[in-house]
C-alpha cells in the first residue's frame, strides 16, 4: 500500500496534476466558507490565550484535527473523483 501511495504521488507531481488539485481545493474550501471558520477559530483561540502567549505550533494543534474534520463530504468526494480520472486517464 506504501509503494501504490508513493507512485501515485509522484505520478501526481510529474504531470502537474497535484497543483491543479491543491488548486481546486483551495478553491472549494474557499468556496464554503471553511478558510473563514478556521481563520475565525485561531483568532477566537489567540483572543482566548492571548496573543503573545499563542505559538503556531499551537494553532496547528488545534486546527488539524477540526480542519480535517469540517471539509466537506461533497468536497473530498470531488478530490477523490478528480484523481480516479487521472489514474484511469493515464491508464494504470
Amino acid at each position: 500500500m506504501k509503494i501504490e501511495s508513493q507512485l501515485l504521488k509522484k505520478l501526481l507531481t510529474l504531470n502537474g496534476e497535484k497543483e491543479r488539485l491543491k488548486e481546486l481545493l483551495r478553491e472549494r474550501l474557499n468556496e464554503c466558507g471553511w478558510k473563514d471558520e478556521m481563520k475565525s477559530l485561531c483568532r477566537s483561540f489567540t483572543r482566548k490565550k492571548g496573543r503573545n502567549n499563542v505559538t503556531v505550533d499551537d494553532l496547528v494543534h488545534l486546527i488539524t484535527p477540526k480542519g480535517r474534520a469540517a471539509v466537506p463530504d461533497s468536497v473530498k468526494a470531488e478530490l477523490l473523483q478528480r484523481i480516479r480520472s487521472f489514474l484511469h486517464s493515464t491508464a494504470l
